[in-house]
């Protein structure tokens, strides 16, 4: 703790981008390293989540990841559930998004006060009611591929939305927001208690975001099978910070949430909850980092967003930018030109010498040079703080 004032004191924190991985241990080749997992009953072969955005996940994208041994996840609330013709309505997006590039070579956030054109559209195209028909459909093609299906709703519309998509054929439920309680409290509705909500399922779900042990502690407790921490924070993107004050530290986020897992899995004899980071991961070395302060798997947004199979056409934003009234989110270009593949960007090989490609290879390799074989392993590695 650090006093900031008199009588007022805050927690030193500490970014991926502030610690450092120490290997201590025999080296080992990276042909014997795994790096699967299990969620529940479904088993994966890499441990990436693709952020819930349409900037990403289109039915193509999530079939792909999938196959490549990811898990791709649908946004229930996003332009895939309210039109039928969504590539057309992102290519819309894009459009406007490019225009307005063209006037401001800067970043989009750096435009005038008023509401950007794309994120005015985002709004727009969002206001548009939801089809449970067409995202109903969009779960039906992933898993007629033979893939797992994973959909993201906000804990205001998990009760509406949670049967239609488990009719459909749903695997995995994520109710995320940029922050999730065990309980949402509403004075103008019936507030959603997660522990009765999920023992009421037949799917698993996974919740959060969360920033703190007892957070994490408490979603654990309502019997949640994986807890997110972070929201997707990534700079130039999520605006969180700007419009509400809140940021994720996210190095020790993951490890107060591992914290919370080891304390759950004594609590409850052996009830193994897994914990999923998702913000300011870029590159492979960061990827690395975030499994070994304690993550078992990670969501990536803006790295995936440059892949050629991306529904944003190189171009990112986070759920939260389409809000009607306070978009905590901005239009990022990633990528101009041509793009590399899904497989190139998560599995190489690299032209890269900066990790942002063949990500799951450098995790593959950090974890041999340091001695370990499988991920719950790695979480054991040796960490230092840079000055």
């Amino acid at each position: 703790m650090v006093e900031i004032g008199m009588g007022r004191t805050a927690r030193r924190t500490y970014e991926l981008g502030d610690i450092n991985i120490v290997p201590s241990r025999r080296t080992r080749s990276s042909k014997d390293v795994s790096t699967a997992w299990q969620l529940d009953a479904y088993r994966f072969d890499m441990p990436v989540l693709s952020h819930p955005t349409d900037a990403l996940a289109s039915t193509d994208f999530a079939i792909e990841l999938g196959r490549l041994g990811g898990l791709g996840v649908l946004n229930g609330e996003g332009l895939i559930g309210r039109h039928a013709d969504v590539e057309e309505k992102i290519a819309q997006v894009l459009e406007a998004a490019e225009k307005e590039r063209g006037s401001n070579p800067g970043s989009l956030r750096s435009c005038p006060p008023a509401p950007s054109a794309a994120i005015r559209l985002l709004q727009q195209l969002h206001a548009a009611p939801l089809d449970p028909e067409l995202l109903g459909a969009a779960v039906a093609r992933i898993r007629e591929a033979g893939l797992t299906t994973a959909v993201r709703v906000s804990p205001q519309n998990a009760r509406a939305l949670a049967p239609s998509l488990i009719a459909a054929g749903l695997d995995l439920l994520v109710i995320q927001g940029t922050i999730v309680s065990a309980e949402r409290v509403a004075s103008d509705g019936e507030p959603l208690n997660l522990k009765t909500f999920i023992s009421e399922l037949d799917v698993p779900v996974v919740a959060g975001g969360v920033l703190d042990h007892r957070t994490a502690l408490h979603l654990m407790r309502t019997g949640a099978a994986g807890v997110i921490v972070g929201y997707g924070s990534t700079s130039g993107v999520t605006t969180s910070d700007e419009v509400l004050g809140i940021s994720v530290p996210m190095a020790t986020a993951i490890a107060d949430a591992a914290a919370a897992r080891r304390e759950y899995l004594d609590e409850t004899g052996g009830r193994y909850v897994h914990v999923l980071a998702d913000g300011d991961i870029h590159t492979s070395g960061d990827l690395a980092k975030a499994i070994a302060c304690g993550a078992d798997a990670v969501v990536l947004g803006t790295p995936l967003a440059s892949a050629a199979e991306a529904l944003g056409g190189g171009w990112f934003w986070p759920a939260a930018a389409a809000h009607p009234s306070l978009p905590r989110g901005a239009l990022l270009q990633v990528a101009v030109g041509e793009r590399p593949s899904l497989r190139q960007v998560l599995d190489g090989p690299s032209d890269d010498p900066f990790g942002s490609l063949n990500l799951v290879g450098g995790l593959r390799r950090a974890m041999a040079k340091a001695g370990y074989c499988d991920l719950k392993e790695f979480q054991k590695v040796g960490l230092a703080v840079g000055s």
